[in-house]
């Protein structure tokens, strides 16, 4: 009993960092026979595969408008996004909100300030052509890291680690 309240208590006082959380592909309840599948159409009308992005590092990212860690976390995609340009690597953002109008506000308030090279392919989950093989994440933000080949290499739940970003250059 007392593990089972050990864990929120040192998350809630920030005891526990977020590379604790940060679980290997291993872990993951998800089949690796296949890489994972993602596709629809992005925000600005383009179809998107995630299978077409073979021959680069991926990292998709699970986020919503209204989680506070996430729009947090977007200056730090977005530079890092800016500073891999050029390189294979692509950033995905799915955004779970319940109605694309707060994805769409969201990005009309984003459009005003962020340069054109700082932006990313972003799905809506509630698109009709939305479709994933991703487990549904049990917190926001939940990102995937992928290899060149495909293959889910790590998962993370909350905040991205630092670390994360050295293992992105890594694989690059």
């Amino acid at each position: 009993m007392i593990k089972h309240l050990l864990l929120p208590l040192l998350l809630s006082a920030g005891l526990l960092g977020p590379a604790a959380l940060a679980q290997p592909a291993a872990a993951m309840p998800q089949s690796q026979a296949q890489p994972p599948a993602l596709e629809g159409v992005t925000i600005d009308g383009k179809s998107f595969r995630l299978s077409a992005l073979k021959g680069k590092v991926v990292l998709v990212m699970f986020w919503s408008t209204d989680c506070p860690v996430c729009r947090d976390k977007m200056p730090e995609l977005r530079q890092n996004y800016e500073g891999w340009a050029g390189k294979p690597f692509e950033l995905v953002l799915v955004s779970l909100d319940r109605r694309v109008q707060d994805l769409n506000d969201y990005e009309r308030i984003i459009s005003r300030t962020v340069p054109l090279k700082q932006r990313f392919v972003q799905l809506w989950s509630g698109e009709p052509s939305y479709r994933d093989s991703f487990s549904k994440p049990a917190q926001l933000p939940a990102s995937f890291l992928i290899d060149k080949s495909g293959k889910l290499v790590e998962r993370y739940s909350g905040r991205i680690p630092a670390e994360t970003w050295d293992k992105i250059a890594d694989l690059l």
